[in-house]
């Protein structure tokens, strides 16, 4: 299947190459240009004209979709009786226009989709969007930055949120077009939005029962800070780079580049003595924030210290020296180690254990607070960092500084700014019980991960999973339902100092109004909603069920949940399935699908990943209809990237597509996206392979608009003429269909769409046109014929059954193509809602495969043959085909009319080994079966061909001697390798074309000697 596969995807990278004989020169004409479609939305396309000269995909991909929609084709029905198929298509962020990766996304579910239509089932592909709380706020923020030139702060929440809301409208329905666009046959009526009012009533329910179970909870802990986002982020949203060598990083929002990678050392006096303590570390500004240093409490160095104090330089507060056997390693640095509570995970848990002061010393944006010192308040901090490093210079307490190799550093992966972790009262989700829920899910086999290799993945970060922090410190997303009383008397803001039993969560106002009321009945109560979202992973976790009407018992919710499949990048592995697991079976009480597909990521022709900076993001609206080169550059001059990312990407872009992107259509794009698909391999994505499926698409056009000739009249009867009265190839082309089918089929049932495409394309490009409707021809030539009716059947079956089975690929051209055929009475009035083909143990013809191999091993040498004694496509050898075995000497001479078709004969002769054959015949043997001659006298000038290679032996010999002095001489030991490597390569491929020179040379003298 491997090689299939690589010859397939080679064919389709090249057009498909046009037979050429010699015709008459017809008058040069103007070309016309084909008119646009005129369909009227909604309606069917009128089909009445005759086909056109050549495929356009974009004519040939208008008016379907709404026709289909417009038709109910795409409507889950929730009360069918046919079992149910469902898949949410993972809601884009409404940041902005779809690209490549959601196109994989939408054109391995659609097929899907489609496929599983037309085996019977009601299926409900659910599409949607995500408000994306992080992402959208900061792209609209950049908007109102550079248009109008003020933060969001200064526009206030409200403003600002109308401003999402226009942008989301925007980009929403940008978003849904370019999905028509690629044929997603999503069922638009359900469509939705992760903050429309069903979904934010779901998010409010498991906000609330969640929190009733006590698995919402309150809580002071360190988070992950991105002080550009002034938001708390994920885990799952920090990137780690690793230092292996002291560096200076630029970061966003300061103009200075900073250390990062190295040790810094100083020392910490000791109270009332000389005495000092040395730390070492790697974020000098944090020393701020710094309350005890912790030493072992068996290191004989500092075991006079125990129970003293050290005073801070700068604060000048008395910090503690405490003794931890964990944390502290004597044979590590120095011994000594200063805690940050508040600002580092491992010294948190210390500073809770020992009971230490935890100093937060950061404002939201970065900067530094009051409680670092009238100094350094309001200081950035990383201009903090070298002002500490001269205060202690100027005490005398600084030690140096040395690098430290394989430092991890913490980035947002929305900001690139370095997260800090900061003590923070949040709002967070205990995971532990429903993480081992969703492992035990995949043990058991209720939950299928595909491909088997990203189980282990999902097993380490669940069975290693943190409570989920679900504050974000943003205006976009849904507000917390949870309100804090603020007692008469006291100021109407939440205080930073807040008492964690004041909160109080409710559906509304008035609720929480009454529930703080009667919380505190001794007094007169007001509350305050909190001003943070959810993260927006908690309301997509509910997807698979709050899209269906839950917490509501739906009709919906009971036909289709559970979904059948979950399809999506392993890039969201933990982000997002494994948040809807937990989720679905915390509240709904079953997994949310039984099944979960990870594709792989699509990255650039160069293996790279695709990112806005470097001018390789490519749009699918772009490769479907083509773009030039300035029109995408001139999308990078509208864009928010910073003017030098502009000109980097610009670059890329002139790089990657020198003369723009070429028109492929919908349908090339999306078999190019499934035949690249192969379970946990990275897709490194050639535009040009793409535009080979649109030739492929072509190839299919001109395959029909054959057959439409040769069928004008039929009409196809219910079955298939008996099996005794088709010929060989009419037997072989049923069979090679059948196979199609049933690896197709096998291809979808294991998620294998490489394997689907694969015996689809073959069966058309190499089957069907290239043989079957070679040697059908001459047939259908004589219409009145018997064979020739048996043809016509036999071609309106593979035609019509082979455009079935690949529409779930190529929905357009599928439907246009299929409309055309003739049809049956009841068949159904979509291809798209008509049957998938079935494998049929009837059609299997073994036999008849074997016979046509011969004849294609047969012609394949019979091309050699003209090809190697340089026969014109106009001249028509006879052959004599000599067969050592009575079954070969059968199949030959079935076939023999074939082979004269396929190789341009003037007859085919077939004979036993001890037949005679003419002299001045060339010969080539076929396998240790047969041999075939060629009847070359009187078709060459034997003289003049034998003069034209003795002519070329003398050039290579010359060639390969003027190579051997260069590879002989002194100064071969100085070329360099890769030109030695060139010149033996040259070599050696010049020795084989004279060792074919010579043997064309006896060979000719031979022919001439016969003569």
């Amino acid at each position: 299947a491997k090689k299939e596969a690589e010859a397939a995807a080679k064919a389709a990278s090249e057009p498909a190459k046009e037979k050429k004989e010699k015709k008459e020169k017809p008058k040069k004409e103007e070309p016309v240009e084909e008119p646009a479609d005129k369909t009227p939305p909604g309606e069917k396309k009128n089909l009445d004209a005759p086909m056109a000269a050549s495929y356009n995909p974009i004519n040939v991909e208008a008016a379907w979709d709404l026709w289909w929609d417009k038709n109910g084709f795409f409507r889950g029905d929730e009360n069918s009786s046919k079992p149910p198929y469902v898949i949410m298509l993972p809601p884009p962020n409404v940041t902005g226009q779809l690209h490549i990766g959601h196109a994989l996304t939408s054109s391995v579910q659609d097929t899907i989709a489609r496929w599983r239509r037309m085996k019977g089932f009601n299926v409900l592909w659910l599409p949607g969007t995500d408000h994306a709380g992080i992402a959208t706020q900061v792209v609209v923020e950049k908007k109102i930055k550079k248009d109008r030139g003020i933060s969001r702060h200064e526009l206030g929440r409200e403003k600002f949120i109308e401003e999402v809301w226009k942008w989301k409208e925007q980009y929403a329905s940008t978003i849904l077009s370019q999905l028509r666009r690629m044929g997603s046959s999503l069922d638009w009526t359900r469509e939705a939005f992760t903050m429309d009012d069903k979904l934010s009533k779901a998010v409010l329910e498991a906000f609330m029962r969640l929190h009733k179970e006590k698995l919402i909870y309150r809580a002071q802990r360190l988070v992950n800070w991105d002080s550009q986002l002034k938001s708390a982020v994920s885990d799952l949203e920090v990137d780690y780079i690793t230092l292996e060598q002291p560096e200076k990083l630029t970061l966003p929002g300061w103009d200075r580049k900073v250390d990062f990678g190295l040790f810094w050392e100083w020392a910490y006096k000791v109270e009332d003595s000389d005495d000092e303590l040395v730390i070492a570390t790697t974020r000098p500004e944090t020393m701020l924030g710094d309350t005890a240093v912790a030493v072992h409490p068996e290191d004989p160095r500092y075991k006079s210290f125990h129970g003293k104090f050290c005073i801070h330089p700068i604060t000048k507060r008395r910090m503690p020296i405490i003794q931890d056997a964990e944390l502290v390693d004597m044979d590590f640095g120095t011994g000594a180690v200063k805690i940050t509570p508040a600002h580092d995970p491992n010294d948190f848990v210390t500073g809770q254990k020992h009971k230490l002061e935890f100093v937060n010393i950061l404002n939201d944006d970065g900067t530094l607070n009051a409680a670092c010192g009238e100094r350094y308040n309001g200081m950035n901090r990383w201009a903090a960092r070298y002002e500490v490093i001269k205060d202690l210079k100027e005490q005398g307490l600084y030690k140096g500084q040395k690098p430290n190799p394989g430092m991890r550093l913490g980035l947002s992966s929305r900001t690139k700014d370095v997260i800090e972790p900061v003590l923070k009262p949040q709002w967070w989700v205990d995971c532990k019980q429903m993480a081992a829920d969703a492992c035990e899910a995949v043990n058991d086999g209720r939950l299928r991960i595909m491909p088997a290799t990203k189980k282990r993945t999902w097993f380490d970060w669940l069975e290693n999973i943190r409570d989920w922090c679900i504050s974000r410190q943003l205006w976009w997303g849904h507000r917390i339902p949870a309100y804090y009383c603020i007692f008469e008397g006291e100021e109407k803001i939440i205080p930073k100092g807040e008492d964690m039993e004041r909160w109080v969560v409710a559906k509304t106002l008035e609720e929480a109004q009454a529930a703080g009321s009667a919380k505190y009945p001794d007094q007169t109560v007001t509350v305050i909603q909190d001003e943070d979202v959810l993260d927006t992973w908690f309301s997509s976790g509910l997807f698979p069920f709050s899209t269906l009407g839950w917490p509501d018992n739906t009709q919906d919710l009971k036909t289709f949940y559970p979904n059948s499949l979950l399809e999506t990048g392993h890039d969201i592995l933990f982000f997002w399935v494994a948040r809807m697991v937990m989720m679905g079976m915390k509240l709904m009480g079953t997994v949310p699908f039984n099944d979960v597909f990870l594709h792989a990521m699509v990255r650039d022709a160069h293996g790279r990943k695709m990112s806005k900076s470097l001018g390789n993001v490519i749009d699918p609206i772009d490769v479907i209809e083509g773009i030039s080169l300035d029109k995408l550059q001139s999308r990078l001059d509208q864009g928010n990237l910073d003017p030098k990312e502009v000109e980097k990407a610009k670059q890329g872009q002139k790089r990657d597509f020198p003369a723009g992107i070429p028109q492929c259509g919908a349908d090339a794009l999306r078999f190019a996206l499934c035949a690249y698909t192969s379970q946990g391999r990275d897709i490194n994505l050639n535009v040009l392979r793409v535009e080979g499926y649109r030739h492929f698409a072509n190839k299919l056009w001109n395959a029909t608009k054959f057959a439409m000739m040769h069928l004008d009249g039929f009409t196809p009867a219910s079955s298939l003429p008996p099996k005794a009265s088709l010929q060989t190839h009419d037997r072989w082309v049923l069979h090679k269909l059948n196979t199609a089918i049933a690896d197709a089929d096998a291809g979808m049932e294991e998620f294998d769409f490489a394997k689907a495409t694969t015996a689809i394309y073959s069966f058309f490009l190499y089957d069907l046109c290239d043989v079957y409707l070679e040697v059908s021809k001459p047939i259908l030539d004589d219409k009145a014929t018997p064979a020739a009716k048996a043809s016509q059947a036999v071609l309106h079956t593979a035609l019509e059954q082979g455009l079935r089975l690949l529409h779930p690929f190529m929905p357009f051209v599928t439907e246009e193509l299929w409309q055309r055929l003739a049809r049956t009475q009841g068949d159904a009035v979509s291809i798209m809602v008509s049957e998938y083909p079935k494998f049929s143990e009837d059609d299997k013809d073994e036999a008849s495969e074997a016979t046509i191999q011969v004849m294609q091993d047969v012609v394949a040498v019979c091309r050699s043959m003209r090809a190697s004694y340089g026969i014109k496509p106009n001249l028509r050898p006879a052959l004599y085909v000599r067969c050592r075995t009575p079954e070969s000497l059968a199949q030959v001479k079935d076939q023999a009319d074939n082979i004269k078709t396929l190789v341009k004969a003037e007859g085919v002769t077939v004979l036993p080994m001890d037949g005679e054959v003419p002299k001045g015949c060339g010969l080539r043997p076929v396998g240790d079966w047969a041999e075939v001659h060629m009847v070359l006298k009187g078709l060459l000038d034997f003289d003049a061909e034998i003069a034209k290679i003795e002519k070329s032996i003398e050039s290579k010999t010359k060639e390969i001697a003027k190579l051997n002095e260069q590879m002989t001489a002194a100064s071969w030991a100085k070329v360099p390798d890769n030109v030695k490597a060139a010149t033996v390569s040259k070599k050696e491929s010049s020795e084989v074309e004279l060792e074919g020179l010579e043997k064309a040379l006896v060979s000719f003298n031979e022919l001439k000697a016969s003569d």
